[in-house]
């Protein structure tokens, strides 16, 4: 199972930004990879550099802070490769994701939802402090193995799934793995590639995942030199585009997914008509853990 983790489907959105008709937006689905997200990658870079470093052995328990996909990848791996696993996790995270990880076996320590993902790692840091030779604490915001699995991984299925004709990557920042890794080996394969970060627009956010850096704890993998530019999404304007996904492309995708289209378009509007683009970004995951929020049944 673990072998199926990457190589996800390049996605063209066909009918959502026909606006913008000299520019091709593309997204990885990353909902295909075992454990349902973008999160399998860096989890099972992370538990794999715990081993071969010996950090992480027979009678450890994995443990981590995390808002949800990155928990159910390691309470996936962990099963499959017989770890116990327990899990910082806000109470805002979504219902589906604390039963998705309670039905993989993964103990549950609920932390103040209001604090997010900052109150789940200083819980976490609580816990490790006490009896740290129970655990094994990859720490992804802090891990290299994190951005060094899109480094070896991500990017360069981006480049070959494009046949080398990517401008733009677009990406969100959460523990920053995913754009810091990617962006470095785009930049290394073609210097001139754009590559742009996105945030929420507001400390308070519904985009799951999602940091928003001024007011957060900073991820010690992050590297604000690595973006060209830095753009903020709002959370509502992604409602909206999750249903349009929906009834107009055929995607369920999650908010987050959304978001990062959003952004896309952000940077499409200003690219110059008589330019062309190929703009590629990462669809983090589906829409099957937020079926539940309200945002479905507004108008």
């Amino acid at each position: 199972m673990l072998d199926r983790i990457g190589n996800t489907p390049l996605l063209r959105i066909e009918r959502v930004g026909q606006e913008f008709p000299n520019v091709e937006f593309c997204a990885k689905a990353e909902w295909f990879n075992p454990g349902g997200s973008v999160k399998d990658r860096p989890a099972l870079s992370m538990i794999q550099a715990g081993l071969a470093s010996g950090a992480l052995q027979r009678g450890k328990t994995i443990i981590d802070a995390t808002s949800g996909n990155t928990g159910i990848a390691y309470a996936m791996i962990g099963a499959a490769l017989g770890f116990p696993v327990q899990l910082c996790l806000p109470d805002s995270a979504s219902h589906e994701r604390k039963r998705i990880l309670a039905a993989l076996g993964a103990e549950l320590v609920i932390t103040a939802g209001d604090e997010g993902t900052d109150g789940a790692i200083r819980k976490v840091h609580e816990i490790v402090e006490q009896s740290p030779e129970k655990y094994f604490y990859p720490d992804q915001y802090s891990n290299p193995a994190n951005w060094q699995s899109h480094y070896r991984t991500t990017a360069n299925e981006i480049w070959q799934q494009t046949s080398s004709r990517i401008t733009h990557f677009v990406a969100a920042l959460g523990t920053s793995g995913t754009f810091v890794g990617t962006t470095r080996r785009l930049k290394d394969l073609n210097p001139a590639i754009r590559c742009v970060s996105l945030q929420p627009d507001a400390s308070f956010h519904g985009l799951e995942g999602w940091k928003h850096m001024p007011t957060a704890i900073r991820p010690a993998i992050y590297d604000d030199a690595l973006a060209d530019e830095n753009l903020e999404v709002s959370t509502e304007d992604a409602y909206q585009l999750v249903k349009r996904l929906a009834r107009e492309e055929g995607l369920l995708v999650s908010p987050s997914a959304a978001a990062a289209l959003l952004g896309c378009f952000k940077v499409a509007a200003g690219i110059p008509k008589t330019g062309h683009a190929v703009i590629v970004t990462v669809f983090a995951d589906s829409a099957s853990k937020y079926l539940n929020e309200r945002f479905w049944d507004e108008e």
